[in-house]
């Protein structure tokens, strides 16, 4: 077939899905009309009524400028959004920053919006100068470099952190914060990758009787806590990357620990020294900054583990819901003592309570998205979750842990949440 035969039947074929696609057309305008009665208004000139004037040019079939002209190009490292920049940490003082909860859709945090809390200052370091040395009672004392430890194997997995003080606003009616981001936004989750701490402590050889470690960071700081060498042979790391890409300055570069399920605080960053003893340190940070007073005046130390919590996250405080209708619960839950096996919502301030669905994948001592299809009838009512762990624990209500553990702590808050709605759709935090 010659070039003018091959150009005639391209058109043909052309004129008839173009045909094809008219007559479509015209049957869907013509069943529009036809569903909406009298008005005779079809589906795109509804949308085009209720969508706002300065948008209506971008409606199909008309082509958007962005479609017009070429974009941009790539670029080293991406960007995201334009629209997206008012997604950001909130943070009311240098040392503090709170993750948006509300805005994350998933299980992972992306990590320049990750929670961050130091005590003296982002150091600044030189990977290439950057030693880790682990010493005290152990065959051998090495001084590694951070080449050295990526040489050992791998292994990447998900899990979250939250700092002790987490939701400290909470105790009481009085100091309670109006959004998630600041009632419960020191907790983030990432993918980590490093070598398992058991790998590093085996190849040093720990002595008899080395059963805790001091761990410390290179900040000004010079951070440390006592961590029970049990739980750094049984999922400890040695973390160097995460969520893909090598550890950002606040989460600790080039080096830090993870102890997944323990207080954030005990996970420490910008890790140089490991030494191994037979007894706890009882350091400044071990004592009184991360004690829990007890109405009696005691304290309880070592309170290590995260239990089982649960937010909404969607509505939640400082939300505005349009009106009656459908709206999705969602939000996030986690415990340091493994799986997520279960989380009850409650529409009616905790009088009944429906399983939600658990978005795969759950994960121990993980972020796990819960969901649950709502239909808002216009009333005033309170939102709650409440999670149940793999082990049988039950999140309480604040009235259950103030009675165990009075309103003088700081730390380990993880009560039921209660967002309360407005006839008008407003969502605020009450204490309840």
């Amino acid at each position: 077939m010659n070039t003018d035969a091959l150009n005639h039947t391209a058109r043909r074929m052309v004129t008839r899905r173009l045909s094809r696609r008219t007559a479509l057309t015209a049957s869907a305008a013509g069943l529009g009309a036809t569903m909406l009665g009298r008005a005779g208004r079809t589906p795109v000139a509804l949308a085009q009524a209720a969508t706002p004037a300065a948008t209506r040019d971008n409606l199909p079939p008309e082509v958007p400028a962005w479609m017009q002209t070429p974009g941009a190009p790539s670029s080293p490292y991406g960007e995201r959004a334009a629209a997206e920049d008012s997604i950001v940490r909130l943070a009311p003082n240098p040392v503090i920053s709170f993750s948006p909860l509300a805005e994350l859709p998933g299980t992972l945090t992306p990590n320049a919006l990750f929670y961050e809390i130091h005590f003296g200052g982002i150091p600044a370091i030189d990977p290439s100068a950057h030693r880790l040395l682990v010493h005290g009672l152990v065959e051998r004392p090495t001084l590694f470099t951070v080449d050295d430890i990526k040489r050992f194997p791998a292994v990447s997995v998900i899990h979250f952190l939250e700092c002790a003080g987490n939701s400290f606003s909470e105790w009481t009616e009085a100091s309670m914060s109006p959004t998630v981001q600041l009632s419960h936004g020191w907790t983030s989750s990432a993918e980590w990758t490093g070598v398992p701490l058991a790998t590093i402590l085996r190849d040093v050889g720990i002595q008899p009787g080395g059963g805790w470690l001091l761990a410390e960071g290179a900040d000004a700081a010079g951070l440390n806590r006592s961590i029970p060498t049990a739980k750094a042979m049984a999922d400890g790391l040695l973390v160097y990357a995460a969520n893909g890409e090598a550890l950002r300055p606040s989460q600790g570069y080039p080096l830090r620990l993870l102890l997944p399920g323990f207080e954030g605080n005990m996970n420490i960053k910008w890790l140089r020294r490991l030494k191994v003893g037979h007894e706890p340190w009882h350091t400044r940070w071990d004592t009184p900054y991360y004690g829990d007073l007890l109405p009696d005046g005691t304290a309880r130390e070592f309170t290590f583990v995260m239990e089982a919590k649960s937010v909404i996250t969607s509505p939640s405080g400082g939300h505005h819901l349009a009106g009656p209708g459908f709206q999705e619960i969602t939000g996030l839950a986690w415990s340091g003592r493994g799986r997520i096996s279960q989380v009850d919502v409650s529409t009616d301030g905790g009088q009944s309570w429906s399983p939600a669905t658990l978005q795969e994948p759950v994960l121990p001592m993980a972020w796990t998205r819960f969901r649950l299809p709502w239909s808002w009838d216009g009333q005033a009512t309170q939102l709650q979750s409440r999670a149940i762990d793999e082990t049988g624990y039950v999140q309480p209500t604040i009235a259950q842990l103030v009675e165990a553990r009075g309103v003088n702590s700081f730390y380990h808050n993880n009560a039921i949440k209660t967002w309360a709605i407005a006839a008008d759709g407003e969502v605020r935090n009450v204490y309840a």
